[in-house]
């Protein structure tokens, strides 16, 4: 029988790390680390790793390296997409024996587009507490930065690399309403903005490029000159991407009138708002919507005449 707190089976109350090696109830502990900027590191990571038993990290002289900088000491052990099956048995039997592994990926959250999703399950299914330790992301950085404004988002991870299996993933992200999130890599970069271009047709992406590192960039550009865009300086095409594509225009019946529709949404929302949602409804061209709410707002048109708010 284990004892109250040593790989405590069933679900964690997220224990608070205590900050000196050996401290943490055993468990599964899911860190996430920098994605760029080491002042990104939270005080509740850097607490769990240093009170935590083994690091299983993605790459063991990364993890070292993050380590250093927080001033720490543990053990690393290497948990990558090569050894996963076999580094789970190994991190199954620390946990069996009451030890806190900390797992970690290069950067940002682990077994999302990473590494560790099966060790995660298999430590699941063996009883064992798994604790999220939130924190960077680039996922959510993107997203919140991209000025995207979806009902909901698909989160693609890497597009497959070339064939069949690309092509059907490509259509089936071209099938849904959704915005879309996806990562890249600078060698596949261009080539999957042409194929999102030429699956989803004409809407906007925003390229967001090395967050939080000095040279991030975040561009909103359409999808039709994406890799126009890209070429026009070499420096674009460097670094790690996540692309953030705005959602389907929906399908407006016959007879919309833009301007009808751009006058009912004024009174309630703000002109980039009113801008957007009208580009959706009408799929009209989201820029043409904005100035033609701009001109109805100079005209003294629905959203202040009728009492809209101002946001």
């Amino acid at each position: 029988m284990r004892a109250k707190g040593e790989g405590k089976k069933g679900d964690s109350d997220s224990p608070a790390a205590g900050g000196r090696a050996g401290t943490l109830p055993g468990g599964l502990y899911v860190v996430a680390t920098p994605i760029g900027n080491l002042g990104d590191v939270t005080e509740r990571a850097r607490l769990t790793l240093a009170a935590c038993d083994v690091v299983a990290a993605e790459d063991t002289r990364v993890a070292r390296s993050l380590l250093a900088h927080l001033g720490i000491g543990a053990r690393v052990i290497a948990v990558h997409e090569h050894n996963e099956r076999a580094a789970a048995e190994a991190v199954l039997a620390l946990l069996r024996e009451g030890k806190s592994v900390a797992l970690t990926s290069d950067a940002g959250t682990p077994a999302v587009s990473d590494p560790g999703a099966l060790l995660v399950d298999r430590v699941r299914a063996e009883g064992f507490a798994v604790v999220p330790v939130p924190g960077p992301s680039a996922l959510t950085a993107a997203l919140s930065a991209s000025g995207v404004a979806a009902d909901g988002v698909v989160f693609a991870g890497f597009l497959p690399a070339r064939g069949a299996e690309r092509k059907r993933r490509r259509a089936e992200l071209a099938a849904g309403p959704w915005a879309i999130a996806l990562f890249e890599s600078p060698h596949r970069i261009e080539a999957t903005l042409a194929d999102l271009h030429a699956a989803l047709g004409d809407r906007d992406v925003v390229v967001c490029r090395e967050l939080t590192k000095r040279f991030e960039t975040i561009a909103r550009v359409p999808l039709a000159g994406a890799v126009d865009w890209l070429r026009a300086d070499e420096n674009r095409s460097r670094g790690e991407f996540v692309l953030v594509v705005e959602g389907r225009p929906v399908e407006a019946g016959p007879g919309v009138d833009p301007r009808r529709v751009l006058e009912a949404l004024l009174a309630e929302l703000s002109v980039k708002q009113a801008a957007a949602l009208a580009a959706r409804i009408t799929g009209a061209n989201r820029s043409e919507m904005y100035a033609m709410a701009l001109a109805m707002k100079e005209e003294g048109g629905a959203g202040e005449a009728k009492g809209g708010r101002k946001r």
